[in-house]
């Protein structure tokens, strides 16, 4: 049977999206997305109409708008930028939404309402090399507007387009000649550098032409940002922060600002057979310098000791004088069998996500199967099974949580001198077998062994939440994300940091903190502690509209589940979270 014909056409692609909106949502997440919608409402999509722009598909901070012809898209981008310089003028930079906006004319594939291609892939990577405020065009739509807009054109030459392969000569809209092109770099306020070398290490580009090794590639960033956070005279931004940047044209300026840190690096693995290349480079990010550039090839069995050759090169470039004992320190890894080491990273590929808790589980149990001495794989199958429950606020069968415990106790067992796995099987040891003492010895030694590890102060917070050290909790929790600003756990900590500000008698912070977890992820355990702490402020038609949306989520949850649900060593402690509970509406 002949294949359906495939429906193309040519058309002008305008793709844009929001300059450091990672920052902005860090900083001021209601404000932002606040923000966000009065320009839409206001004056993009009047504009859109008004040029006849097919909005295709948005993101949180992004659009992708299809019009019939390049003017119409050039006269529509011009005229927001404009409107969006004109109302930014008396905001603060460190807080004014700027859009960058690409725009292509080619060739479209479209399937249903949305479209793909070349077209489409071109204008993205447009919208990436923008100035923020900035349109950047192709030479296809230059040619296709000149004479015929009010605007002038720059030539910024051929440009290197991530996953494009030939150099495009592309041109950068004056939208008002009288103006700097950019803000000045120094205008947006950057987080102040440690006093101890600071690195961030992007995702590495995946070169092997195979979207299922993936997961290999992130894995590889993964382990290299883990052997150098051991360095206790690094400070090094965790896993999640720097893969808010993934699949980006990033500004490494932009970067060393938004993270604070003085060095990044970043480069690519390409896995082809049985053999494997990495390259890397590290720059300077306030100068854009490069610092060092290598590659490392060898077979894939090998793939361990190449990570060791980059791992030792960076850090003795950044840090020259750190003893030789912390590097081969360096060069510890989970395992050294390749099979079980593919099923773990499987299995945090889908963790990370939180897509799968059930088939992340399987692989990290195909993991340590494979290697018996792999704690890593324990430890985060304990851990899935402490999500499960967290997030439902439902105990979990006696069955899973025996099973919980016991991956727990051999994570910890096999993984002793391992921060990772100490500071994950310490967390699920003291929430699903209250374990108080026996975590708190856990995670602290987490925190020791190795200071630049995020997880570790978060499982540390956690933690002392649960052993009645609030004050801790709320240390702990600043420092997991002082330590990498963008980690989706950061959710995690603000939930923590409320609890524990409602243990201080701090229930006004408490109500703050809530409110931003329960904005990005709405369950029994971030409710419960929005809840709480409305009802000491006095907030009783929130508290209970808040106990009407944790029992649309959860309609079997009742006060009584407090123990499990908010497992507190301290029966006193337990009482206030279910009187609490209680007097906001929620069943006994």
């Amino acid at each position: 049977m002949a294949s359906e014909r495939v429906q193309r056409r040519l058309a002008a692609v305008l793709a844009a999206d929001v300059a450091g909106y990672s920052r902005l949502m860090g900083r001021d997440e209601e404000g932002t997305l606040a923000s966000l919608k009065t320009f839409r409402r206001s004056l993009i999509d009047p504009a859109l109409a008004r040029h006849q722009g097919r909005i295709v598909k948005t993101t949180g901070d992004g659009l992708l708008v299809e019009f019939a012809s390049a003017v119409d898209a050039v006269r529509c981008a011009v005229e927001v930028q404009r409107a969006m310089h004109e109302k930014n003028g008396k905001v603060s930079q460190d807080i004014r939404i700027e859009f960058r906006i690409g725009i292509h004319v080619g060739d479209i594939i479209i399937d249903d309402d949305d479209i793909f291609g070349d077209g489409v892939n071109i204008a993205a990577r447009l919208e990436g090399i923008a100035e923020p405020g900035g349109i950047c065009i192709s030479d296809d739509a230059q040619r296709q507007v000149r004479g015929k807009v009010d605007t002038v054109f720059d030539d910024m030459g051929s440009q290197n387009l991530k996953n494009i392969a030939e150099p495009m000569r592309t041109w950068r809209a004056r939208l008002d000649a009288n103006a700097p092109s950019k803000a000045p770099a120094d205008a947006v306020q950057p987080l102040a550098l440690p006093d101890k070398p600071s690195i961030a290490v992007l995702p590495f580009q995946n070169m092997s032409g195979d979207p299922e090794q993936e997961y290999f590639a992130d894995g590889m960033v993964e382990d290299i940002i883990t052997a150098l956070s051991r360095f206790k005279s690094l400070f090094v931004i965790a896993r999640n922060s720097s893969f808010t940047y993934k699949g980006k044209a990033v500004d490494i300026k932009q970067v060393g600002r938004e993270l604070g840190v003085r060095y990044v690096l970043e480069g690519s693995v390409r896995k082809a057979g049985n053999r494997v290349r990495i390259t890397g480079q590290l720059i300077e990010a306030a100068t854009g310098r490069h610092l060092w550039a290598d590659k490392f090839d060898g077979a894939l069995e090998d793939v361990f000791g190449l990570q060791d050759q980059v791992t030792t090169s960076v850090v003795g470039l950044i840090a020259p004088t750190l003893e030789q004992a912390e590097i081969e320190r360096a060069k510890q890894k989970p395992t050294d069998r390749l099979d079980s080491y593919d099923f773990y990273l499987r299995g945090k590929a889908l963790a990370n996500r939180m897509s799968s808790l059930a088939e992340a589980r399987e692989f990290f149990r195909k993991a340590f199967e494979q290697d018996p001495e792999f704690g890593a794989a324990y430890a985060m199958a304990a851990w899935t099974l402490l999500m499960q429950q967290s997030i439902h606020g439902m105990p979990l069968t006696i069955e899973m949580r025996t099973e919980a415990i016991r991956l727990a106790h051999l994570g910890s067992k096999v993984g002793s001198g391992d921060a990772f796995v100490l500071a994950r099987s310490g967390h699920v040891l003291t929430y699903l077998g209250h374990e108080y003492d026996r975590g708190t010895s856990m995670v602290e030694q987490a925190v020791t062994l190795n200071p630049n590890l995020a997880v570790a102060w978060y499982c540390r917070g956690w933690v002392s939440l649960m052993c009645g050290e609030a004050e801790h909790a709320v240390e702990s929790f600043e420092r997991m994300i002082r330590l990498s600003p963008l980690d989706p756990l950061r959710v995690g900590a603000w939930n923590g940091s409320s609890f524990a500000l409602f243990q201080l008698g701090r229930y006004e912070e408490g109500c703050v903190s809530a409110t931003k977890s329960v904005q990005f992820g709405a369950n029994v355990h971030t409710l419960g502690a929005y809840i709480m702490n409305a009802v000491r402020t006095g907030r009783a038609v929130e508290a209970s509209e808040a106990v009407a949306q944790l029992l649309k989520l959860q309609p079997g949850f009742r006060a009584s589940y407090v123990s499990e649900a908010f497992p507190v060593r301290w029966p006193e402690r337990r009482a206030e979270i279910e009187a609490a509970l209680r007097e906001a509406g929620l069943p006994d």
